[in-house]
């Protein structure tokens, strides 16, 4: 168990040098606003890759506890932490086995218990993300839904008879590359999945898997969460009539969520995704979030032609998500064009909420998509400035305070299945998931202990360090982020 006494006492005085309410008591978060969200700085933490505790060379809860400090130096309001939740690791966590476990090589559920508990004594909020558009394969409600078309669980999961040539029923399209359909022999049908085979959609048209999903997310609540990311939020939804996509018009094809050598840009997904039912889900949602004091919702919206009604419609008014963000500003070229016109677009809905972000997990570092070479680190600045300046909430994405940049992942040392679809003409994710960098001296950057690191570290990251920028102190990006 924490010191309350000792996290408090240094927790006073950092909230009080970032003019953030002090606690008066151990264990009274900091800010008890029910609106607290509304333009507040979200620090995204990916587990793997922040801090290993073990040895074992991956990143841990109780790694990221240890870190805690450093987050609440930043004077950030929240973090958001990627999965970390039972997984077979195809897609290193958003792949979800069990919604309610740990994965053992993130710790154990106490361990969860523990962090909640120091983050709230630091004045931080825990986000968590959801997966809950699609599970593993390895889930217990696949394993039982595939294995007959009459069993309890038939249609948890979205099913369909193959066309009388055998061929998959319609033209829809899977982000991580080919047909989003799959065949099984046990029921002999297809069932659907919009990215990898091993993570079949959910059918959310079946009110017993709303319900279902809606108690995985109360599990979390109870443990004391602040609130959800929702991955991939407008993708709950399918059309039950499983029509044919049209082709995206030509003159469209400049806007995408996936890199321009996937076909899936190609189609117009009108039918296989953001569909008119998922407004009443989303009320589902906040109705089990208004149970609990001070929570919140952030949802992810994967859908490049219609992004901005999507958003506008998934945040306004009170009854539907808290916030949203889209991929305005996490691709496409850094000039005024785009910039303007994402940010006329978000203004003219007056009673929805943005959430913005310029780096995350699935993206290629802005520092590199966007700065010229040589001028990364000043780049940085301007980049944070315009961030912290633009009317929303902020996500930062770890090591985005630091400056760091894209990393160039040999193919051997790939992870990431998107990657090796697509290699050489886009590698993939694994170049902005590389281990946070603490010590430029350290084994791994101070990130672990271990003889190898799930993914490597680069070692022009190895200058831009946390020990490094501190000793630096007002000439360094962490500096002009803090």
């Amino acid at each position: 168990m924490f010191d309350n006494y000792t996290i408090d006492s240094a927790v006073n005085a950092r909230n009080s040098k970032h003019g953030k309410k002090v606690n008066s008591a151990p264990g009274v978060r900091a800010d008890e606003n029910a609106d607290w969200w509304r333009g507040a700085v979200i620090y995204q933490i990916y587990p793997r890759s922040f801090q290993d505790h073990n040895g074992d060379g991956i990143g841990d809860l109780v790694g990221i506890t240890q870190r805690l400090d450093y987050v609440a130096d930043l004077g950030v309001d929240a973090i958001w932490i990627s999965p970390f939740f039972t997984s077979p690791m195809k897609d290193f966590g958003y792949d979800v086995s069990n919604y309610r476990e740990v994965d053992p090589v993130f710790g154990t559920i106490e361990d969860f218990d523990l962090l909640i508990e120091k983050a709230h004594c630091l004045g931080l909020k825990v986000i968590i993300d959801q997966v809950i558009s699609h599970s593993s394969d390895q889930h217990r409600w696949f394993q039982e839904s595939r294995q007959s078309k009459t069993n309890p669980r038939a249609d948890w999961y979205v099913w369909a008879e193959a066309k009388p040539d055998g061929t998959p029923p319609n033209n829809w399209m899977s982000i991580f590359g080919g047909s989003a359909w799959h065949w099984d022999p046990r029921r002999k049908q297809y069932y659907f999945h919009n990215f990898l085979a091993s993570q079949p959609d959910l059918n959310f048209h079946n009110s017993l898997v709303q319900d279902a999903v809606l108690g995985e997310m109360r599990f979390w609540l109870d443990r004391k969460v602040d609130g959800f990311r929702l991955d991939t939020v407008n993708f709950y939804f399918h059309s039950e009539g499983l029509e044919t996509n049209p082709a995206l018009a030509r003159e469209r094809l400049n806007a995408s969520i996936a890199p321009d050598v996937n076909p899936y840009n190609l189609q117009d997904h009108i039918y296989d995704k953001s569909q008119p039912e998922n407004l009443p889900f989303l009320k589902k949602i906040r109705e089990l979030l208004d149970e609990y004091p001070n929570v919140t919702s952030v949802g992810e919206i994967g859908d490049a032609q219609h992004q901005q009604r999507i958003m506008a419609e998934y945040t306004a008014g009170d009854d539907r998500l808290h916030m949203a963000y889209a991929f305005d500003f996490l691709g496409g070229s850094f000039d005024v064009k785009n910039f303007s016109e994402a940010i006329i677009a978000a203004s003219k809905a007056k009673d929805s909420w943005q959430c913005l972000a310029f780096s995350n997990h699935d993206v290629v570092r802005h520092v590199s998509r966007w700065a010229k070479h040589g001028q990364e680190e000043d780049f940085a600045r301007l980049a944070a400035m315009l961030l912290l300046s633009m009317r929303g909430s902020v996500c930062l994405y770890q090591g985005e305070e630091l400056g760091l940049t894209e990393a160039d992942i040999a193919f051997d040392e790939l992870m990431d299945p998107y990657g090796v679809e697509f290699w050489p003409n886009f590698k993939g994710r694994d170049g902005c998931r590389t281990p946070m960098v603490w010590q430029a001296q350290a084994n791994f950057g101070g990130f672990t202990t271990a003889s190898k690191s799930w993914l490597p570290v680069p070692a022009d990251h190895l200058r831009r360090a946390v020990d490094q920028q501190e000793r630096s102190n007002a000439g360094s990006v962490l500096e002009f982020y803090r």
